[in-house]
């Protein structure tokens, strides 16, 4: 086993190492599009009480113990600051059938909540019933990478279905076939 402070073994650089650039952004796009992904609604209220909400599939476990989740938000994003000042937030993580919210989730609409059986999750972070799983979550922190926000959660609760999942590549929505 290398030393990991060994700048000289395979596939190690130093920090200030620019490494490969992708030619262009939507090359980048096109190449992380080929990793299927599921898809959530990531839910808080901001400082007025008012149901924020975006479709993710930037969504990952990040630690068992302590229970923690990532996701990320562009920075530029409406809802970046109601997600950063909020104390929880909740992620849906939606079943097939669900395509819909997941597509009206995904576009700038103030009736987003319209649709779907919602209920208040804890601080107030909107749950969808219907769901593959719901994770709700005290925020932890935030911090800004690249063009950005991360999000780090607690999990505080939890819930889970025997639903199938809906899935993301290649552009496309999709669901989830046999096992192999």
């Amino acid at each position: 086993m290398s030393d990991p402070g060994n700048v000289d073994a395979p596939g190690l650089l130093p920090d200030d190492h620019p490494g490969p650039t992708p030619h262009t952004v939507d090359e980048l796009r096109r190449a992380l599009g080929r990793f299927a992904t599921g898809v959530t609604l990531v839910t808080c209220r901001d400082a007025a009480g008012a149901p924020v909400g975006l479709t993710a599939n930037s969504f990952n476990a990040l630690s068992l113990t302590p229970p923690l989740v990532l996701w990320s938000l562009r920075s530029a994003s409406l809802s970046a600051q109601s997600f950063a000042a909020a104390s929880h937030f909740a992620v849906n993580v939606l079943s097939e059938g669900q395509v819909n919210l997941s597509r009206r989730f995904a576009t700038p609409q103030r009736t987003k909540f319209d649709e779907g059986e919602w209920r208040d999750g804890l601080g107030g972070a909107p749950v969808l019933a219907g769901c593959v799983a719901v994770f709700e979550c005290r925020l932890r922190s935030h911090q800004a990478e690249g063009d950005h926000v991360l999000f780090i959660g607690e999990i505080l609760r939890l819930q889970e279905s025997g639903l199938a999942p809906l899935v993301y590549q290649g552009g496309q929505y999709r669901g989830v076939g046999d096992p192999l």
